[in-house]
């Protein structure tokens, strides 16, 4: 391991912002189900160096570092000095501990959703972020979803959203209810969206197959009038992911998984009967993994703002957060 501080072989400190002739060292921590496409992506981006990855399981770090070229730790804590940036991709428990300790040493930090187990804790990283001038980015990563980024600019006075997230019984995150697994992906796109206070939430949660919630939904309802009806599922036998909105004169349908959208408007032309118009929109496919990734790349070396901050990321975990309380009463 090579030492730390800033004598040694004539490193940059890690709260340095790295020239635009030099790389910008980059580590993964995490590199199970997600962690290791964060290291496959980042290994090859442009002006990137994957400095290390990170696992507590050896096995999984070494595997990693084989395919990527990176050096396997099983400890995080070395590479405080080291980096530039970091991507945290552990158990959701440890979040905190694991990024706090790169954000307060002023390391750009990806966290990945939900972004810490409770809102003190995400508090205390935004804090963190905040006192140190670095970047928090949060892994809400249907927010670069070609798709969802192509209606962005048409969603303007929705009405009723509608949400259906679903999927088979995994292997992972099972450590968490479906709300924080699953759901809150869409609850921080909505959130994105409805740019509009939250009034009521009414929600119910069903544990199936672990003894926690694995199939929920939510019904918010905003001050803007508009209503969002989101349901989340672990134990369906189809695959799901798909998004309406209904806005007056229009209605707006995304499907994740294919990066697909179908747009419908109600034209009025004088006093002849109204044409429904419309059909596909056009959407360029890309990786949205990829496309974050980048935009935390870009955020870290320019120190601006990523599409997903960390008040992104403790907003959306507010509202999972004020659901599973709900559910818990229900």
């Amino acid at each position: 391991m090579r030492d730390q501080g800033p004598e040694a072989g004539g490193q940059r400190p890690a709260d340095a912002t790295p020239t635009s002739g030099s790389p910008l060292r980059v580590a993964v921590v995490g590199v199970g189900h997600l962690g290791r496409h964060h290291a496959r992506i980042l290994s090859a981006m442009d002006g990137v160096e994957l400095v290390a990855v990170v696992d507590l399981v050896k096995a999984r770090a070494d595997e990693a570092a084989t395919t990527t070229g990176a050096r396997a730790l099983t400890d995080f804590r070395p590479l405080v000095g080291e980096v530039d940036a970091v991507t945290v991709a552990v158990p959701t428990a440890a979040h905190l501990e694991v990024a706090h300790a790169f954000l307060e040493r002023g390391v750009g930090v990806l966290v990945e959703k939900p972004m810490a187990a409770s809102l003190e804790e995400a508090d205390r990283l935004v804090s963190a972020a905040a006192a140190s001038g670095s970047v928090l980015a949060v892994g809400h990563t249907e927010r670069f979803n070609p798709a969802v980024q192509a209606i962005t600019p048409l969603v303007t006075t929705p009405r009723f959203i509608e949400v259906h997230r679903l999927g088979a019984f995994p292997d992972r995150s099972l450590d968490i209810d479906v709300v924080f697994d699953l759901m809150i992906h869409d609850l921080d796109v909505i959130l994105s969206i409805v740019r509009s206070d939250l009034v009521t939430v009414d929600a119910v949660g069903v544990p199936v197959l672990t003894d926690r919630v694995d199939i929920a939904n939510a019904r918010l309802r905003f001050e803007s009038g508009c209503v969002a009806n989101v349901t989340a599922s672990r134990i369906s036998r189809d695959r799901v992911r798909k998004l309406r909105f209904f806005q007056p004169d229009m209605y707006i349908s995304v499907d994740y998984a294919e990066q697909e959208v179908e747009g419908w408007r109600l034209v009025r032309t004088g006093g002849a009967r109204p044409a429904i118009e419309g059909g596909k929109l056009p959407v360029v496919r890309q990786e949205p993994l990829a496309l974050e990734m980048a935009d935390f790349v870009r955020a870290v070396r320019d120190k601006g703002r990523p599409l997903v901050t960390g008040e992104d990321g403790r907003r959306a975990l507010a509202l999972a957060t004020r659901i599973a309380e709900q559910m818990a009463t229900a």
